[in-house]
């Protein structure tokens, strides 16, 4: 029984049965990844290279070896640091072509393998504490992918890093059924641990199943036998995103570079992992920075917006908080976080975004403007450099990105005194935050400057 169960356990996990099935009747992508290598701009033959979207894993290679040694140290000083360039002097052609890729990759392959094993046998077992002990190695294991795998895969390109994930939970498969041969009084256990297992990692809880299974041939009626894609929460968005914009290899790679971030903060780094809820794909923001290439433009767009949402808001509802004025925070908050993502994922953007938010002070929309400058805080506060730790170094670091006399208004003290001051003299699109703290803390004297506001308007 268990040498022709595990003769079959390899079939448990297969890249290409986690994956949706993709099909494209012509791989665009492909075609402009060989413009782009022609081309001059290092920071999109960057992100060809880092995304991999090219059956050839050799194309970028000898694309780059083909280009001449002038062009090639141009590329190579613009992804260096100032105190490098010494070094680099001595490297060959073919070494700084080396260079350039490994800079432009993700991180090379580390096999980790699955750590967890089943405690020992004891009857004060807990099944709860078992299934989140493998939820957690699972999902540990799935921090570990890079989202341009994930990317890579989707398309129906080779992924090293899943390949790996997938074989570590036949692993855990493996243990699992040597453990219950070894152990068949904790056959009841391990059913209520797979229990347990059905609203976390997929790929654990099909490993207990087929385990289970394995031992108790028929026993097991009740337990669900799941027949969706392991990872269709993930590829079938990244595979919409190409069947809905071909031909856009330059913003489609900016977009994916953001989703990069977004994914890393939404699953590496989630206390609790959802396994099912489809990845949020929506660049919006981005989209419209792409769209406006003039930051005027680009705050004369968000402007518009606001005024249409804010059109919507009176006292009443600013009293109540209702479902309207909830949305606005919900805006407010998604943009702040997205303009933390641009400036993550494309730095390049940031002075794009800075003369943005001077815009937007001059047009007196400070919903917009408090979002942005709330993100660029984020981003400087996040990417200080190591033994930075003073409150004066931060407020530094959002200083070197936002002029004082901006990066005031979003000082929280004494409920954004500054921002209120200012407010009261140049009324606009309001940052709701402190005028509703005002009202619940003075009546309708803290509403008064935003009620004539929307009055007027």
């Amino acid at each position: 029984m268990m040498a022709s169960d595990s003769g079959n356990s390899l079939q448990i996990f297969q890249t290409r049965a986690e994956i949706p099935a993709f099909f494209v009747s012509y791989r665009w992508w492909e075609d402009e990844a060989t413009t782009v290598f022609w081309a001059f701009d290092i920071q999109e033959i960057s992100r060809v290279i880092r995304f991999g979207l090219f059956r050839d894993e050799n194309f970028p290679r000898t694309s780059l070896r083909s280009r001449n040694a002038d062009t090639i140290d141009t590329f190579l000083i613009a992804l260096s640091e100032p105190h490098e360039y010494q070094l680099l002097d001595s490297l060959s052609h073919m070494q700084r072509v080396e260079e350039i890729l490994r800079r432009s990759s993700i991180p090379p392959f580390e096999a980790i393998p699955w750590s967890w094993f089943p405690p020992q046998s004891s009857p004060t077992l807990d099944a709860l504490e078992i299934a989140t002990a493998i939820e957690t190695e699972s999902h540990l294991h799935f921090s570990r992918i890079d989202f341009e795998e994930f990317v890579r895969a989707a398309l129906g390109y080779n992924a090293l890093f899943i390949d790996w994930f997938l074989q570590q939970h036949t692993a855990l498969y493996l243990i699992l059924l040597n453990y219950l041969q070894a152990h068949p009084e904790d056959v009841p256990l391990y059913s209520n641990v797979e229990k347990h297992l059905r609203s976390r990692s997929p790929f654990a809880h099909r490993a207990l199943l087929r385990s289970l299974l394995a031992v108790q041939p028929g026993g097991n009626r009740n337990m669900p036998h799941p027949k969706t894609t392991g990872f269709d929460f993930i590829a079938g968005p990244i595979q919409a995103m190409f069947q809905d914009q071909p031909g856009r290899l330059s913003d489609m790679l900016k977009m994916l570079s953001v989703l990069a971030i977004r994914f890393r903060r939404q699953y590496a780094h989630a206390a609790n992992m959802n396994w099912k809820a489809p990845f949020d794909t929506s660049t919006a923001f981005l989209e419209d920075c792409l769209s406006y290439t003039s930051p005027t433009d680009l705050a004369l767009n968000m402007k518009g917006l606001d005024e249409h949402h804010f059109t919507e808001i009176n006292r009443n509802m600013l009293v109540a908080d209702d479902a309207t004025v909830r949305q606005l925070f919900v805006h407010w908050r998604t943009l702040s976080i997205s303009v933390w993502e641009c400036c993550c994922a494309l730095p390049d953007l940031i002075p794009h975004l800075q003369e943005c938010v001077q815009n937007l002070l001059a047009a007196r929309n400070y919903h917009s403007l408090m979002a942005m400058i709330s993100g660029l805080r984020n981003y400087s506060i996040s990417t200080m450099r190591a033994g930075v730790g003073s409150d004066s170094a931060a407020t530094m670091a959002l200083e070197s990105l936002i002029t004082p006399e901006i990066a005031s208004l979003m000082s929280p003290a004494h409920n954004y005194i500054n921002y209120r001051r200012h407010y009261k003299k140049y009324p606009g699109i309001p940052f709701l935050i402190p005028h509703i703290r005002d009202f619940k803390q003075n009546g309708d004297a803290g509403l008064e400057p935003v009620l004539q506001f929307l009055q007027r308007n």
